[in-house]
């Protein structure tokens, strides 16, 4: 049975209401636990569970340390393009929306990601809009291959594919596989994802099982908070890091705490969720998920993933870019404008051609990042808070 079987069986809604009845006793009760079940998790994201934030800080806080170290992986995001074939109403990348696109070549890529090697970085994650014509896994082995040399992680975040598309890239090199679900609420994806593949709820649920299959050692899942009620969401993905858990067992699991971000489009936020329950979250996952990595991105600004490290953090981003060329500029003289997914001309002198200030390239980013810190600067503050930040955690060899 797949997920999708076991999701569609699941009494989540059932859940959040309960989560919204839970007494103040009911919480203290499900900190206490050391195992936890959908129904304790459901307890420990209750706003009764609020009151527990302290007692919740401190299990996460020595969990992690016990599982992971006082140890904070970093990686960087490589943008590939920005091209695709989606409409995502939340997404700086939409097909309609009318932006600078471009898509790097192999030697653009490989200007990139040297940059983010000098400083400092060894595990790297590939991104890149849904376009076939542009990102075909022909390409994205091509990148692989020609980063595993200098790489000893390289993970994707790219367009759903099936089980013998993605086993070339594995072969070539990629380890890791992140996908987020946006949303695991059925009727707000309908109505986010209007137009491209992307449409397919069950097809992109099922794709941390078709990398597992084609061999990825690690996996990565997460709503896109900000869409459907926060409780939901974070009830659905405990309940499919759970199920990945006992049917993929093989490989690490990760799972990412996104908020929404402002993006080309402008799209506005339909839900939300504090920092106080953000946090409270990042504490319920690690109690309820002692062995699963957590990861924070740039998305959040410099206090808040400062004052999150403590409670269950084991991955983060620094110093990203979310357009393609980012870091260097490369790929600069090959942008275009598009509209409704079609080149349109822009004069010479249009705005849109302006250089940016603080930006390499005029290419659009996917949304604005919060973090604007060196990897240099985030990996100092990471010291100074007591922990050790990791740019390479393993190396290829070891698989030989």
């Amino acid at each position: 049975m797949s997920f999708v079987a076991e999701f569609n069986s699941l009494p989540l809604a059932a859940l959040v209401k309960k989560s919204l009845g839970t007494t103040a006793a009911a919480a203290r009760e499900a900190v206490a636990r050391n195992k936890f079940s959908l129904a304790d998790f459901a307890a420990l994201i209750s706003p009764a569970a609020t009151e527990n934030l302290e007692a919740m800080g401190q299990r996460a806080h020595l969990l992690t340390q016990q599982r992971f170290g006082k140890t904070i992986r970093l990686f960087a995001p490589l943008y590939l393009s920005n091209e695709c074939v989606n409409n995502c109403s939340y997404c700086g990348f939409s097909r309609d929306n009318p932006i600078l696109r471009v898509t790097l070549s192999l030697d653009e890529m490989r200007q990139e990601a040297q940059a983010l090697k000098a400083q400092g970085f060894r595990n790297i994650l590939l991104v890149a809009g849904e376009h076939p014509k542009f990102v075909s896994n022909g390409y994205l082995r091509d990148c692989i291959a020609a980063l595993h040399a200098d790489w000893p992680s390289v993970s994707l975040e790219v367009g759903p594919m099936e089980v013998a598309e993605y086993r070339p890239l594995v072969a070539a090199g990629a380890d890791g596989l992140v996908v987020y679900q946006e949303t695991y609420d059925r009727a707000v994806y309908a109505e986010m994802h209007t137009a491209g593949p992307k449409r397919n709820f069950d097809w992109r649920l099922e794709t941390p099982e078709r990398a597992y299959a084609a061999g990825f050692r690690r996996l990565g899942i997460s709503p896109l908070y900000g869409l459907a009620d926060w409780r939901y969401e974070a009830l659905s993905a405990a309940a499919h890091a759970d199920y990945l858990l006992r049917n993929c067992w093989k490989a690490a699991l990760t799972i990412s705490t996104v908020r929404i971000r402002p993006c080309a489009g402008e799209f506005q936020a339909l839900t939300h969720i504090s920092d106080r329950e953000l946090a409270q979250l990042i504490c319920a996952l690690r109690l309820m998920f002692p062995d699963v990595g957590i990861v924070l991105s740039t998305r959040e600004n410099p206090k808040l993933r400062d004052g999150l490290i403590p409670l269950g953090v084991t991955t983060m981003s620094a110093g990203a870019r979310t357009e393609p060329g980012g870091y260097t500029g490369a790929g600069r003289e090959k942008i275009h404008h598009t509209e409704r997914g079609l080149i349109k001309e822009l004069a010479s002198g249009a705005s849109e051609w302006a250089p940016v200030e603080n930006r390499a390239t005029n290419a659009t980013g996917q949304f604005n990042i919060a973090d604007e810190r060196t990897p240099g600067e985030v990996a100092a503050r990471i010291r100074t808070l007591g922990y050790e930040p990791v740019w390479k955690d393993w190396d290829a060899a070891l698989t030989l």
